[in-house]
């Protein structure tokens, strides 16, 4: 995927605007203080233990704008709709929208819908464009930061770590794509694991009031192993992980043991990564635990500059590379 922007996307287009420009690759651009962010969803199936793709829409853009320390504070949703979709279908996907929307404050403000002959799209597919702007929270967070060390930081930028800083993340890996793989027809196993889907701004804005986050990602296409490589590639610092801080639900440890799939790899939508100085990463784990979201935050390690790329301590005591993921180990999961 990321041999393809390069090569064919992103020399066409002239983005080097603003505090976050395209080319940073970030889960936002920024310019003027303005958060601006689009995913487009092609889950399949439509609906999976846990969520759906109405719920995973927004989840998806809320949590993108988040991570960048900026406030959500509106959506625009676009369907493109096969002929023949039953419309009770599309009415549960529509309330699933509203319900998502509500809870995370963010509203539905634009929209557009197509339908398309039969055939030319696989039942639906949801697209959902978001803003948000500057939040006193992130203005919070960088003056505690600022404290702590000399820093221009103005944004949560993958570029920000620096050795020392702690990786957090705010829950267990992996349960989005084995729910979603769970219900899937031919993979022949069986899942008590749910969607982790859920937006997580309000989590995020009560660890920015701690202060001292650095960066922040939300670890969808590529799952863990690609967050942390995109945090060590631009920010120039290696990270140092311990596989028995990693949290991992005991039902995602069996599924990618029969299927082959390293959990780390897989796509999560209500997770986040984090990168925080240390002399305030206990404070921030100790506020994610006492929240909904982050009642399985850990500590995983930290940022090192005797180190390049991302090397885990595994569980008996050896250290391996963990590379990017070549491929999407689990199509069609967002």
């Amino acid at each position: 995927m990321r041999e393809m922007l390069e090569t064919f996307i992103l020399p066409k287009l002239k983005g080097d605007v603003g505090d976050v420009p395209l080319s940073a690759l970030d889960d936002s651009g920024v310019i003027d203080d303005i958060v601006f962010t689009i995913d487009g969803h092609t889950v399949k199936p439509l609906f999976f233990p846990g969520g759906d793709i109405g719920s995973l829409s927004v989840a998806g853009t809320v949590n993108d704008i988040a991570v960048m320390g900026a406030r959500p504070v509106a959506l625009a949703l676009s369907l493109v709709i096969e002929e023949g979709l039953e419309s009770e279908v599309l009415e549960k996907v529509m309330d699933s929208i509203a319900r998502a929307s509500e809870k995370a404050g963010v509203p539905v403000m634009a929209g557009d819908t197509k339908v398309v002959e039969r055939g030319a799209a696989d039942k639906l597919i949801v697209t959902t464009s978001g803003i948000g702007v500057r939040s006193h929270w992130l203005d919070a967070n960088i003056r505690i930061l600022k404290k702590i060390r000399h820093t221009h930081i103005r944004w949560l930028k993958d570029s920000n770590v620096q050795a020392g800083d702690k990786i957090i993340v705010s829950g267990t890996v992996g349960d989005h794509g084995i729910a979603v793989l769970s219900c899937r027809d031919g993979y022949g196993f069986e899942s008590d694991i749910v969607s982790d889907v859920c937006s997580l701004n309000h989590m995020i804005e009560k660890a920015l009031a701690i202060g001292g986050i650095v960066a922040m990602k939300d670890p969808t296409r590529g799952g863990l192993a690609n967050t942390l490589n995109e945090f060590a590639e631009k920010s120039g610092v290696g990270i140092e992980i311990d596989e028995s801080l990693i949290p991992i639900n005991p039902g995602v440890k069996t599924a990618c043991g029969l299927l082959g799939i390293d959990p780390l790899e897989i796509g999560n939508e209500g997770k986040a990564v984090m990168a925080v100085a240390p002399e305030k990463a206990d404070a921030v784990l100790e506020c994610l635990r006492a929240t909904p979201e982050g009642k399985d935050a850990s500590i995983i390690g930290q940022a090192s500059s005797e180190i390049k790329g991302v090397l885990m301590t595994t569980i008996i005591g050896g250290r391996r590379v963990v590379e990017p993921p070549i491929g999407d180990p689990v199509p069609r999961i967002c």
